[in-house]
């Protein structure tokens, strides 16, 4: 295990040093004093196991390809973005715009998230992206997402809370959003509507949400007794008639 102390370093220094102990063949790493360093496991194409004790900066594990990250803290905004593959669990908050255009792999964050969370999801395949968040989210949750899954949980919000903010599933054509509890419909983007879930659906929430649980210590029966809807899209081409002549 290399364990190193980041308090004052430079974000290249560190991510050129996780860089060349992971193709040395290091495996695990423990990043104390982590502050604000952007671009940790970027481009990491490596099963190797990176935990960070602090607050990492912008698009944590952007381009990733197979590593799992632990953040025992809040995280920035972009984590994930155009990720392949890999697992990234936060023990807090995040920011805005996570998993940009995210292609594979998991993304796990316990508590609130902030604006366009998931814009540009996609998946091909076997490759299928899941995205789940345990507090609220901001406007735009799932803007134009083409593939995977997302979840909004909801989890310890106050009366009154809104789950999610406006424009809710705007542009979506593709993939699928578990939402836990209602949404009213006014915050819905005009290109989804809400469904029951069906046998398929629960499948993917034993099998997604059910990890989920296990990471942030929670009882997946106790979560799963709110009702849970689907948001899926009306059309595959949602604005075909504004390009195609």
């Amino acid at each position: 295990m290399l364990q190193i102390d980041a308090r004052g370093m430079h974000y290249r220094d560190l991510n050129k040093m996780i860089k060349e102990a992971a193709w040395a063949g290091e495996t695990d790493f423990v990043l104390d004093n982590v502050n604000g360093q952007r671009y940790i496991g970027t481009g990491v194409d490596r099963k190797i196991n990176i935990t960070i004790n602090g607050i990492p900066g912008n698009d944590l594990a952007a381009f990733a390809n197979g590593p799992v990250i632990t953040v025992n803290a809040n995280a920035q905004d972009a984590i994930g973005n155009t990720m392949n593959d890999g697992l990234i669990v936060v023990h807090g908050l995040a920011g805005d715009v996570l998993g940009y255009g995210m292609r594979g792999g998991r993304l796990y964050i316990r508590d609130d998230v902030g604006y366009r969370v998931g814009i540009h999801m996609k998946e091909y395949r076997r490759q299928v992206p899941v995205l789940i968040a345990g507090g609220t989210a901001g406007d735009f949750f799932g803007e134009y997402m083409a593939g995977g899954i997302m979840m909004l949980l909801g989890l310890h919000r106050r009366p009154g809370q809104p789950l999610a903010g406006d424009y809710l599933g705007t542009g979506m054509h593709g993939g699928v959003i578990y939402l836990r509890g209602e949404v009213e419909p006014h915050r819905l983007g005009k290109e989804v509507a809400v469904f029951e879930l069906d046998g398929g659906d629960e499948q993917i929430l034993q099998k997604y949400l059910g990890e989920y649980c296990t990471f942030f210590g929670l009882d997946y029966n106790q979560v799963r007794e709110e009702k849970f809807y689907k948001l899926v899209p009306v059309s595959h081409r949602p604005y075909g008639r504004l390009y195609a002549g």
